[in-house]
This record gives C-alpha cells, sequence and structure tokens, in this order.
C-alpha cells in the first residue's frame, strides 16, 4: 500500500502520454545520441586542433569544457522548462541551438571562437540530456519496462560517444576537423525535424516554477570551480586569480544550498538526497563519470598531441571505450531487471578502475594501440555497466510523478562529473608534466642555447608546446624529454581515474545495501522516500 505524500499534494501527470509509442522513444533515442556525439567529437581531434590553431596552456582544455560547462550548469534549468512548458518544445530548440553552434565550430578561425562554437552546442545539449531521458521515463509505468527503455537511451548515449571519434577520425585524417563539426550540425537539423514530427508531447507543471536565483548561484559556482581547475596549472595554485575563483566557487555553491532550502519551487530537490539510494547513486554519478572521461582526456591526449599518432588510429582506441555498450545492451538490460543495482554498478566501477590502473603502466613510448586493448576495453565495459545502473538507480528510486525531476538532477550530476574530468585530469597531468620537464631540462646535457630556446616555449605554453615545434628547430631538440614527462603526468592522470573509479565501487557496495530491488515496481519507490516526503510534483 502506498503511502501519502506528506505535503498532503497528490500526484498527477499533466500533459503525460499514456504510454512510450514508437515516435517518442525514435526522437529521444535520437536527440540524447545526438548530444554524445557533440561532447565526444573533440577527443580524437585533440592533435590536430595543437598543430592548427596552436592552443597555449590550458586552452585546449577549454575547447572540451566550453561545451561541458553549459550542460551541467543548466541541465536543472531545461529540466525545469520541460516539465513547464512541454518537453518536445526543448528536444527541437536543444537541436536547433547545436546546429548552431557546430556551425560556428566549423567555420572558427582561431581557438576563441572554437570556444564559442562549442559553448553555443554545449547549450543545446544541456536542453537534450534531461527532456530526452525525462520523456521516456514519463511514457513507462514498471520498474522492468523503465529498466529496458533507460538501458536503451543509454546505449544510444555510449553510441553517440561510439560514432563521434569515426566520425573525427575519418574527417580528420582525410579531410578538415573541421567536417566534424560540419556532420554533426546536419545531424542536429535532422534530430530536430524527427522530434517535431515524431514525438508525443508532456509535460508536469504542478508546483514546478524557475528558480532564477538557485541557476545564477550554481552556474556561477560552477564556472569558478571550472575556471580555478582548469587555469591553475598555468597561472598558478596560489595565484590570485586562482584562488579567488576556488573563494567564489565555495560561496556560491554554499548560496545555492542555502537558497534551494528556502524556495518555494527548488531548482533541485535537497530532501531527494534523503534517499540512501538516489544520493549515493548521485555521488557515484559524479566521482564515477569523473573518472570515465578524464580517461577519455587522457587517452586523447596520449595518442594525439603527445605521440602524434592519426585522428584514425585515436579513434580505434575510442571504439574500446564507448563502442560495447551498444552490444552489452541486452545483458545490461537484465541484469538491471535481476540483479541488485549496487552488483552491477559496483563490478562496472571495478573493471573501469582496473583499466585505468592498467593504463598508467604503458610506457608513453609504446605507440602500438595493441598495448591499450586490455586496459581500454575494460574501461568500456564497465563504463557500460556503470552508466546504465547510475541512472537506474537514481530514476527507480524515486516515484513516477518524480521522474522529471530525478532524470534532470542525474544528468546535472553525470554531467559535472563528466565536466571534472578534463578539467581535474588535465591540471593534474599538466602540472607534473610541467614539474617533471622543468627538472630534466635543468639536469640534461643538452646545450645551454637549447635548454633556454625550450624552457622559453614551455612557459609560454607548457611541455605540449615544446613536444609540437619542429624537431628539427632548437626547442624542438628537447622534445623528447616533453614526451617522457608528459607519459609520466598522463600515467598520473590515468592512476587519478582508476582511484575515483575503485572509491566509487566501494561506496556502492557499502552504501547501496538494501536500496530498491529488481521486480519492485516504480510505483512502490516512494514508499522508500523519508517521512520529511517530497511533493506530488513532476
Amino acid at each position: 500500500m502506498r503511502k501519502p505524500v506528506a505535503s498532503g499534494i497528490p500526484p498527477r501527470r499533466t500533459g503525460a502520454p499514456p504510454g512510450l509509442t514508437a515516435g517518442t522513444l525514435v526522437a529521444g533515442c535520437f536527440a540524447v545520441c545526438l548530444a554524445q556525439i557533440g561532447i565526444a567529437t573533440p577527443a580524437t581531434l585533440n592533435g590536430l586542433f595543437q598543430s592548427d590553431l596552436h592552443p597555449v596552456g590550458s586552452q585546449l582544455t577549454w575547447i572540451s569544457d566550453a561545451f561541458l560547462l553549459p550542460v551541467a550548469v543548466l541541465e536543472l534549468t531545461f529540466g525545469v522548462l520541460g516539465d513547464l512548458f512541454g518537453r518536445k518544445r526543448l528536444l527541437v530548440a536543444g537541436a536547433g541551438l547545436m546546429a548552431a553552434g557546430e556551425a560556428v565550430a566549423a567555420a572558427a578561425g582561431g581557438v576563441h571562437l572554437l570556444w564559442v562554437g562549442q559553448a553555443l552546442a554545449g547549450l543545446g545539449a544541456a536542453a537534450l540530456f534531461p527532456t530526452s531521458l525525462a520523456m521516456l521515463a514519463a511514457g513507462t509505468r514498471t520498474h522492468e519496462r523503465r529498466a529496458k527503455v533507460i538501458a536503451l537511451w543509454a546505449a544510444l548515449l555510449s553510441t553517440g560517444g561510439f560514432l563521434a571519434p569515426l566520425l573525427g577520425g575519418v574527417t580528420g585524417t582525410y579531410g578538415s576537423w573541421r567536417w566534424a563539426f560540419a556532420v554533426v550540425a546536419v545531424l542536429a537539423v535532422l534530430s530536430a525535424l524527427a522530434s517535431l514530427w515524431l514525438a508525443d508531447n508532456s509535460s508536469a507543471p504542478e508546483g514546478r516554477s524557475l528558480d532564477v536565483a538557485g541557476q545564477l548561484a550554481i552556474g556561477a559556482g560552477l564556472f569558478a570551480l571550472l575556471y580555478g581547475v582548469i587555469q591553475a596549472p598555468t597561472d598558478g595554485w596560489g595565484s590570485a586569480g586562482v584562488v579567488a575563483a576556488f573563494v567564489v566557487a565555495a560561496v556560491c555553491l554554499a548560496a545555492f544550498v542555502a537558497v534551494e532550502r528556502r524556495a518555494a519551487s527548488p531548482l533541485l530537490r535537497l530532501d531527494l538526497f534523503a534517499n540512501r539510494g538516489f544520493a549515493v547513486a548521485s555521488a557515484v554519478a559524479v566521482v564515477g563519470m569523473f573518472s570515465f572521461l578524464g580517461t577519455c582526456y587522457a587517452t586523447s591526449i596520449r595518442l594525439g598531441p603527445v605521440q602524434h599518432q592519426s585522428p584514425l588510429r585515436t579513434a580505434v582506441a575510442f571504439l574500446l571505450l564507448n563502442g560495447l555498450t551498444l552490444f552489452l545492451t541486452p545483458v545490461t538490460a537484465r541484469l538491471l531487471a535481476r540483479v541488485a543495482p549496487r552488483w552491477v554498478l559496483s563490478g562496472g566501477l571495478a573493471l573501469m578502475a582496473a583499466g585505468d590502473f592498467l593504463a598508467a603502466t604503458v610506457p608513453i613510448g609504446d605507440t602500438a594501440l595493441t598495448s591499450l586493448i586490455v586496459p581500454l576495453g575494460l574501461v568500456g565495459v564497465g563504463f557500460s555497466l556503470a552508466v546504465s545502473s547510475i541512472t537506474a538507480t537514481a530514476v527507480n528510486t524515486v516515484p513516477v510523478h518524480l521522474a522529471g525531476m530525478a532524470s534532470a538532477t542525474t544528468s546535472l550530476l553525470r554531467d559535472v562529473g563528466f565536466t571534472l574530468g578534463p578539467a581535474v585530469i588535465g591540471a593534474v597531468a599538466l602540472g607534473r608534466a610541467g614539474s617533471a620537464f622543468s627538472a630534466a631540462l635543468a639536469g640534461s646535457p643538452l646545450p645551454g642555447q637549447v635548454k633556454a630556446a625550450a624552457g622559453g616555449v614551455a612557459a609560454e605554453g607548457g611541455p605540449l608546446a615544446v613536444n609540437s615545434v619542429s624537431p628539427a628547430s632548437t626547442p624542438g631538440r628537447a622534445a623528447h624529454l616533453a614526451v617522457e614527462a608528459l607519459g609520466h603526468g598522463y600515467a598520473i592522470g590515468f592512476a587519478v581515474c582508476g582511484a575515483a573509479a575503485l572509491f566509487s565501487c566501494v561506496l556502492t557496495v557499502l552504501a547501496l545495501r538494501g536500496a530498491h530491488r529488481p521486480g519492485e515496481t516504480v510505483e512502490t519507490a516512494d514508499e522508500a522516500l523519508p517521512a520529511a516526503g517530497v511533493p506530488g510534483q513532476g
């Protein structure tokens, strides 16, 4: 028997379709696939960005995070907008924004305009991620059906991550990196048309309204945090700008919590986190996905700017990271329906940790892709298990009328982890590489003229810049020292990703004991909510 909602407001599902139609399923899956293609497209192209646009210091990291930042900052707001005004509108508008942003990126003549295009495309993706999942979740009613739909949604998300490296690899090797962005722009137009023609609308406006103060606080806080992490290796951890960024981040995030506690219609319902299963899944979403995208970023830099391998060879490595999920979807769906979620999730995280620790041991001078098959394959299999079970655990522990809020929150936290992955791993790896290169250069028998020239290049753009100059030039004679230093730095990056995945694995095993069980219908999941309750609003 269901417990009454503590607020006394009965759950209502205004605008919810009677069931999930094939057209809505196609539109939602196409949308999330497109959004993930947008995120993953730069991964195989970092080497070309380095050689063509000559980014220095942290500028290469910002190419990825210019897309990821608006995704992380605005997902909750777009979740509310979908509940208020209809999710179909958000799918169409999000795809349109992605089309515009990718077109700007394709035409970019410099790194700064590329950032603008990436940020605009990220704004569109911020609408697509939570809206597509909320639309699909709103059309399902049982745990088994929802588990299958979430597994399919996650498979299409990873399929986007599988297709993007192929797109970047082929266009970067046989054409230009600009072509990759142009193709994504075309796909975005097709997604907008598919959503317009095929999707059924749904909404849940009861009790929902925009939380402007909360949005400003979390937006400023996350931007300041990301800025501090990315700029620290270039500007120095003790520099005034970096310290100020961390102070602003702490103040704004604390203000966000205070605002959400008092808001009549909060952007993020903090009482959702009183549900142990949801709270643990949320923490693992951040740390586990940080581990995964940090691994992707470290792999991209290792193969591209460091080893100068072609985009097509880099794409092969990314097939191992993202390409296995589609084939594992039937297995994942059965596991989520029959096995306690914590075992699926912890097993996936354990595989990710093992793969990262192995990757950290591969010498930087080893350019054979076969050496990465086992490490990256383990991470890929682990991710395919973890990403579905994280989403299923979070969404299935709340009642169906809160699916929009829960899915938006899960998407936000997952993408906060994604955003922090390149930022933190880039900061750790480049910081350690910079120190190692300076020490190696000072102790090397190279002539003083070479040391001075290489040191000047490193002061401007770090070891990556030294590794990118012509070997025949004066600073290029120190490139072998830069490669070794970068190999050391990114090996530490892999190890950090492994430690994050291992921590998430242990947390899942210990803290998810007794959480939502297979076979329980979604409607009864609200009995696990605390007495403080969650009002019946979508």
